[in-house]
């Protein structure tokens, strides 16, 4: 549950990588205990050309780099190719021999259960596919209890005009 983000009707990939970087603490908490944040857009070179991991990860107790690719499109079984491109690039590259094999994890707006078992049936790595979710409107229940927005913008007007009599 990406809920801690607000993000725009039309977001793209980029929004959905910035708003995870500058939520760090609360996307750490999302993916659980052990994990430390490397970098985003990380940089592996290969063949002379330059790749970008989105998002870098290591976990402490699995001893493992996590390479997160992040879509905001329903998954296509073609991105299991690139994220385990990633994923030996990875362990070529940053893998020492105390760490474990890189895992891949692939978050994308929605994933379709039988494509995801086919794309990934003959892959060796450890790659997951997950889904994200974000929460756009309040439950009905909750809009009762909380204000307006025009009813907070009169409220802080009111506090203004207050503080400026004083």
């Amino acid at each position: 549950m990406f809920d801690f983000l607000t993000l725009a009707d039309n977001y793209r990939e980029r929004d959905l990588e910035i708003g995870l970087v500058e939520h760090i603490t609360s996307f750490l908490l999302e993916l659980g205990k052990g994990f430390a944040f490397v970098g985003r857009q990380y940089p592996i070179e290969v063949s002379g050309r330059e790749f970008a991991l989105d998002l870098l990860f290591y976990h402490l107790k699995l001893r493992a780099y996590l390479v997160i690719d992040l879509k905001v499109v329903e998954f296509e079984p073609e991105f299991i190719g690139k994220l385990n491109f990633y994923l030996s690039a990875v362990d070529d590259q940053l893998r020492t021999e105390l760490d474990n094999p890189t895992i891949g994890l692939l978050i994308c707006r929605k994933r379709d259960k039988l494509m995801a078992e086919y794309a990934l049936r003959d892959v060796n790595k450890p790659i997951g596919i997950s889904e994200y979710r974000l929460t756009e409107n309040l439950p009905e229940n909750l809009k009762s209890t909380l204000p307006t927005i025009e009813e907070i913008e009169e409220r802080l007007h009111q506090e203004t005009s207050k503080g400026t009599k004083q």
